[in-house]
């Protein structure tokens, strides 16, 4: 069914979404739940959320541009913008990394690629499994169809899983139903670490070093620029998700590429490019789990643990700034404990 905006002067897109809830239910009676979710999950794919403000794409090097995202995290009022959408563009066409965290970021994102090239999209890659950085790929399948859409098997996998529904389920929350009508895309090509596509003028070849942010990080080089996107492996300025990630897993990550790769720009999905990106940020998280470490090593317990980090120069000198970082530095040092548990015993 197509998605369309309804007129101002029809049901609010809550009420929609009630009344499609209710009639179903109402309908058929409780032996039908199953054929009321399905109507109402056909209301919420006809019922979009509003446009999504323009923000016009930086140029990050002669290939390469970027669509920033001010905010680390969604609400309601960034419309669930909290991740970068990055694009490179070549003889060959448009390619896009990272799609966005909707089907309304996504459009707005084609826009601003308009704003810079008339060459159609030619591919799309996903670098993990996480919404923010993936739901965008419906407006591009609907603006280019057949476009491949690359990523890890595993990212595949997650979001044709478990993952896909929670993230759109989550973002809606989130932002207050801004993000209504974004459908799940899958990627729909695995590739491999190693992997080099040629799109003429420019090769744009995947790395992945194991468990960092998540099981399945892709990282995409810009060979002849010289810029790496990161995904979400390392952040500008804000404190990552390691929920699904391992600290030691991101520090040889991070000495892996740095060595294979030497100087580059590297582009993270959240905050500002910059070339020393991997080793500033990578003190910050070093700066967690190293006193968890020597906490556990010296019997100390998790509360002790705390203190150490929360007093360490590493971490003391984002604690003002960084974004998110009072509602989660308590989880994430809980995490980066019990992962110093393992790697100590």
């Amino acid at each position: 069914m197509p998605t369309r905006h309804l007129p101002t002067d029809r049901l609010t897109r809550r009420h929609w979404l009630r009344a499609g809830a209710g009639l179903a239910l109402g309908a058929a009676g409780l032996a039908a739940v199953p054929e009321a979710r399905l109507f109402a999950q056909q209301v919420r794919d006809f019922v979009v959320g509003p446009p999504m403000p323009d923000i016009p794409a930086q140029q990050l090097s002669p290939h390469v541009w970027m669509v920033f995202a001010e905010d680390g995290f969604p609400t309601p009022q960034n419309q669930g913008m909290m991740a970068n959408v990055v694009f490179v563009v070549t003889k060959k066409g448009v390619v896009v990394l990272d799609s966005g965290g909707s089907l309304q970021i996504g459009q707005m994102a084609i826009r601003m690629i308009r704003r810079v090239t008339d060459r159609p999209v030619v591919a799309v890659f996903n670098s993990h499994y996480h919404g923010d950085h993936w739901l965008g790929n419906h407006a591009f399948v609907e603006a280019f169809p057949g476009v491949p859409i690359h990523a890890l098997a595993h990212t595949r996998e997650q979001i044709l899983g478990a993952e896909g529904n929670a993230w759109r389920g989550m973002m809606e929350r989130w932002t207050n139903q801004a993000t209504l009508g974004t459908k799940i895309v899958a990627p729909n090509t695995d590739v491999r670490p190693g992997q080099v596509f040629d799109y003429g003028d420019v090769q744009l070849r995947l790395h992945h070093h194991g468990v960092a942010h998540t099981p399945s990080d892709l990282c995409m080089e810009v060979v002849q620029d010289r810029l790496t996107y990161v995904g979400d492996i390392a952040m500008g300025n804000r404190i990552a998700n390691i929920d699904d990630g391992s600290y030691v897993g991101t520090f040889k990550t991070y000495d892996t590429l740095m060595k294979d790769l030497g100087e580059q720009l590297w582009v993270p999905g959240h905050g500002h490019a910059s070339r020393d990106l991997l080793q500033t940020y990578g003190d910050f998280l070093r700066g967690i789990y190293e006193p968890c470490l020597k906490a556990v090593k010296d019997g100390l317990p998790l509360d002790k643990a705390k203190g150490l980090v929360l007093a360490d120069p590493r971490v003391a000198a984002r604690a003002a700034s960084m974004q998110g970082f009072d509602s989660n530095i308590g989880k994430y040092t809980s995490l980066a404990y019990l992962e110093a548990e393992k790697e100590a015993f």
